[in-house]
């Protein structure tokens, strides 16, 4: 981190600053130069409010050097992160998709899907249980009955499970869900993040609706901070002044975090859009910019289903997206289990 001093500060003043990030275990180097003086810190600099310092009268600016995230740092951390569950690699040039539907909304249907979707070449199954719906009067999920019939789907397919975690209070209730989704509207539930980050349990991380690349990271951090560092990425679009669709994949995304993370990341193109004639040409794009891996809402009558309908693939569009998302992962050189 850079310290930038105003010019003609006095030396009394310039020197209490200087002691007072000695004081926190950082050292300094001091370079005077003809208008400002910079103060490079060494050491963590986690630990330091950067707004206080910025709000002192002798300090022009102040520059970060390294990444405020360390322990999602590919600097800290060079290799790539496989998160491993059941059989099942995501990351490290593993390639991975997850299917379902957007709720569960019976046994039936839930079966059905799982069944299908595995024939099809998934390889976990999805599946919302809670439910947080921009309208309190939309269906809001069946709750503890819809993890029950996704531990049912489970046990009939072999398939790992995935589905989204609402609050902390919840983590007994989905201690053998096997993996944690933490959804684009709590990415910044900083009470949840910690939590999950006592457990060892892998969680599909999704970038909030309007997050930069650094926040969402952040928000990774708290969960590796506390232990955890199963996490998985999901980009699942972002809020634009575009109408057409509900969301823009930011496929840019991939790349950024590749450069600066070493979590694995992967793809939600039924979100990402909101339509699903586009989910084929979304993942097709996502395996080209480097994702290691899908997700992808299956529904065995979308027109019918309770909740995102419009962007549910039914079954026989599934597979045949499926044929096609192994040809092109297996020409990246992704390996597909």
């Amino acid at each position: 981190m850079l310290v930038i001093l105003r010019h003609n500060i006095s030396e009394e003043k310039r020197d209490q600053l200087i002691g007072w990030l000695q004081s926190q275990q950082l050292g300094v180097h001091i370079s005077v130069g003809s208008y400002h003086t910079v103060l490079g810190l060494i050491g963590d600099t986690s630990r330091i409010d950067i707004d206080r310092i910025r709000s002192l009268d002798i300090v022009e600016s102040v520059k970060q050097v390294s990444d405020p995230f360390r322990c999602s740092s590919r600097k800290s951390h060079p290799e790539d992160t496989v998160v491993e569950v059941g059989n099942v690699k995501i990351g490290g040039g593993h390639f991975c998709t997850i299917a379902g539907p957007c709720s569960v909304e019976s046994e039936e249907q839930i079966v059905t899907i799982a069944r299908e979707v595995k024939r099809a070449g998934a390889d976990l199954l999805r599946g919302g249980a809670f439910k947080p719906r921009t309208s309190p009067y939309s269906f809001q999920g069946l709750e503890a009955d819809g993890l029950m019939l996704l531990r049912e789907a489970r046990k009939l397919t072999g398939l790992p499970i995935v589905t989204e975690i609402m609050s902390d209070s919840q983590l007994d209730e989905f201690g053998d869900v096997d993996i944690l989704q933490v959804g684009a509207r709590n990415m910044q539930n900083f009470r949840l993040l910690k939590a999950i980050g006592q457990t060892k349990k892998p969680v599909l991380l999704k970038r909030g609706l309007s997050a930069t690349i650094e926040e969402w990271l952040m928000s990774a951090e708290y969960i590796m901070a506390g232990g955890n560092e199963n996490v998985i990425l999901c980009e699942r679009g972002i809020r634009t002044f575009e109408h057409l669709i509900r969301n823009n994949l930011d496929i840019s995304a991939v790349p950024l975090i590749k450069k600066h993370s070493h979590l694995p990341i992967l793809i939600d193109p039924s979100h990402a859009a909101g339509i699903a004639w586009m989910v084929e040409p979304l993942a097709k794009a996502a395996i080209a910019a480097g994702a290691d891996g899908l997700m992808i809402e299956v529904h065995n009558n979308p027109k019918e289903a309770l909740c995102d309908g419009a962007q549910s693939l039914n079954m026989d569009q599934f597979a045949d997206v499926m044929k096609e998302v192994k040809r092109r992962a297996a020409f990246e050189g992704k390996i597909t289990d």
